[in-house]
């Protein structure tokens, strides 16, 4: 049996919260919030969207994640990611495949997400599993919350 073989792939559960952060911590150039990535923050968010983000477990491990939800018109992926050391195996493909799967049961026709410029591996990834990288339009955000710092992991 391959190691991708024995790793699971399920909807993330609150459960999960204190190892997908140790994952989400371990990720170079990761950027954490303080009050959105919280575990009230998550539980919010999970609350909100109970089957759309998902974790890949190995051996009991959170080796992978993938916050994910939906307006009612177009889901959006968060903090992708997998452990450096399981990497190139088929979960972030899997995890993705699973999280769009859930978005389509609840009616979502498209889903988007933000890589950072810098985010290499990330960014050749979703070039290769078929996203499209769109160029035609800017990107904007509004702070409602000061407290909600930013992180990036070194």
């Amino acid at each position: 049996m391959t190691e991708e073989s024995k790793i699971q792939i399920r909807p993330m559960a609150l459960e999960d919260y204190d190892q997908v952060y140790r994952l989400w911590k371990t990720i170079r150039g990761f950027a954490i919030r303080s009050v959105d990535d919280s575990r009230e923050g998550i539980e919010r968010f999970l609350r909100r969207n109970p089957t759309t983000s998902i974790v890949a477990v190995y051996q009991e491990e959170v080796v992978g994640a993938i916050l994910c939800g939906h307006d009612g018109r177009r889901g959006c992926f968060y903090h992708v990611c997998v452990k450096e050391e399981h990497r190139q195996n088929g979960i972030g493909k899997r995890m993705a495949v699973a999280a769009m799967e859930a978005l389509r049961a609840e009616h979502i026709s498209k889903v988007n997400l933000i890589a950072f410029r810098t985010n290499e591996v990330g960014n050749q990834f979703w070039k290769r599993v078929g996203w499209t990288f769109r160029e035609d339009l800017n990107y904007y955000d509004f702070t409602l919350n000061e407290e909600n710092l930013i992180y990036f992991n070194q």
